[in-house]
């Protein structure tokens, strides 16, 4: 059974609150991908942290811009 949008972002926000907030000090504008068990990629921009995280990790990565409320869900098929 798929989650609710409800149940993503309280997720997407747990998730942040451990992993990503930490890196606002000094990665403030970047962007992390964050998988539910913790594996995490930091990159400069969008596209990079998205792509390596797909790489590295499949779908079902968490992308948040570090010290801001965006958040996405990394459900694409590329290949």
């Amino acid at each position: 059974m798929a989650a609710s949008s409800q149940q993503l972002m309280a997720q997407a926000d747990r998730l942040y609150e451990q992993y990503g907030k930490p890196l606002e000090k000094e990665h403030w504008g970047g962007f992390v991908a964050i998988f539910p068990d913790g594996r995490l990629v930091l990159r400069p921009t969008l596209l990079a942290a998205s792509e390596e995280a797909l790489a590295k990790f499949g779908k079902g990565t968490f992308v948040f811009k570090v010290g801001a409320k965006a958040v996405g869900k990394w459900r694409s098929t590329i290949h």
